[in-house]
């Protein structure tokens, strides 16, 4: 079996290379207002077939957060036909492979398995739709199995909060301001109606988009959708809440303690725009000129020449609603938190003032022409971006296209942006320090 798995894993990266520049889909809607895409890779005998639902941890109540990212794992426990604890059996017994994940915006299942298992792929996912069973031991695994995750990867992690810090100073209104693995509290505190009642709302085919990439006979896979997921009821119209943000003005100043670290951490976040916007991928490109990789010119300064940090770095939160560019770095000797956030404030000025060189311009040009082929590279992301370009972005064909958008920013489009979202008084600068219970020890 896990010969299988291994060839299954090498033909999906080998299924889809030839086509990443260029990638062909059919879309057309159900009765019930499920979307379905369609795109066809002969070279390798694997199919994906993935489903995305349009709940993510911002659908979530202030007082039941975590509701998403459970879901994502009890919708796994079983249905009316397949057992509990018989789910992943099946998948591997199949010479299959699957997962799935949740983001503030959306959550996502895949399955991958040889071309001749798509009927059982699709059966299974409009298992997962039609006939989940959602009951008390269950609800009581999972609940479970997701405090351990907590523990594991944020309490007992060091530095393993600071995402959960950065969103709570950020967002005063928007959902986004709680961590999509929620509350261990309000898991405790719902009820199994409650469950029930999120499931009925949000997993529903009118909120959801399938995609099935690679290996398929088309008439054939079309055939097998209606039959397994033509007959679901459409749900209720699910009329999602605007939640706004007022514009940072003034430099908000926070503290968060952890026990688990020794060295204190800064962190700089700047509040961006949707990631549909067009500003939204020139503030892409400057944060990959300042801190992607060790050429960066952030790195190369604070790290390599100066040597006033062990490590300075960022990463940017693309989002539905709003997105965050967070930089980040660890302070080294003598250097102090602010000596660093000093050093990222001359060279963000540098990009407000002057034009980047042409020839760093091309270097960012050439590392998205990079991303964007890697991106297409095989059929598992394919499937993703697919479901991702329909959902979030209301434009599949974007898969093709977005990198025409990138091309089209110019130098003096990444001036006037930094200008207008990259200035002292729009971010947070927290201070991520060892606790001082810990530093009395």
């Amino acid at each position: 079996m896990k010969k299988l798995i291994i060839m299954l894993s090498t033909a999906l990266m080998l299924g889809g290379i030839a086509s990443a520049q260029k990638i062909a889909f059919e879309e057309y809607d159900l009765d019930n207002g499920m979307h379905v895409i369609l795109h066809n890779d002969p070279s390798a005998p694997v199919v994906v077939t993935s489903v995305m639902y349009h709940v993510g941890s911002k659908d979530e109540t202030p007082d039941r957060t975590g509701f998403a990212h459970f879901f994502e794992h009890l919708l796994f426990e079983g249905t009316e036909n397949i057992k509990r604890g018989e789910w992943f059996k099946i998948v591997t017994s199949n010479g299959g492979i699957n997962n799935a994940n949740t983001s503030d915006d959306r959550t996502y299942y895949y399955e991958v398995f040889p071309s001749n298992n798509l009927e059982l792929a699709l059966w299974m996912e409009s298992e997962r739709l039609m006939h989940p069973v959602i009951n008390k031991i269950g609800v009581d695994t999972q609940n479970g199995v997701i405090k351990e995750e907590k523990r594991s990867r944020y309490d007992n992690q060091p530095y393993g909060n600071i995402i959960g810090a950065v969103k709570e100073n950020m967002f005063k209104n928007h959902p986004y301001r709680w961590t999509t693995i929620g509350s261990m509290e309000h898991l405790d505190a719902a009820t199994l109606e409650e469950f029930q009642a999120f499931n009925k709302k949000f997993y529903i085919p009118n909120n959801a988009v399938l995609v099935v990439a690679g290996d398929f006979e088309k008439n054939k896979a079309k055939e097998w959708i209606q039959k397994y997921f033509g007959s679901i009821q459409k749900g209720k119209e699910i009329k999602k809440q605007i939640f706004t943000e007022e514009p940072i003005t003034q430099t908000i100043r926070a503290t968060y303690e952890d026990s688990n670290i020794q060295i204190p951490m800064v962190v700089a976040t700047y509040r961006t725009p949707s990631m549909k916007t067009r500003d939204a991928r020139v503030l892409d490109l400057i944060s990959s000129y300042l801190s992607d990789g060790k050429s960066s010119k952030l790195y190369k300064k604070i790290v390599d020449e100066k040597k006033m940090a062990l490590q300075i770095d960022a990463v940017g939160f693309s989002q539905e609603d709003y997105g965050m560019y967070i930089l980040y770095g660890l302070p080294m000797g003598k250097h102090t938190s602010a000596d660093l956030i000093k050093e990222v404030d001359e060279e963000i000025v540098k990009i407000q003032t002057e034009l980047i060189s042409e020839k760093d311009f091309q270097k960012l040009k050439n590392t998205f022409d990079n991303r964007f082929v890697n991106k297409n590279g095989n059929l598992e992301g394919i499937a993703e971006n697919l479901a991702t370009y329909y959902l979030l972005y209301g434009d599949v064909n974007l898969i093709n296209t977005e990198i025409d958008l990138f091309h089209s920013i110019t130098r003096e489009e990444i001036r006037d942006v930094a200008n207008k979202y990259l200035n002292p008084n729009q971010r947070l600068i927290l201070d991520y320090v060892p606790s001082k219970a810990e530093a009395r020890n």
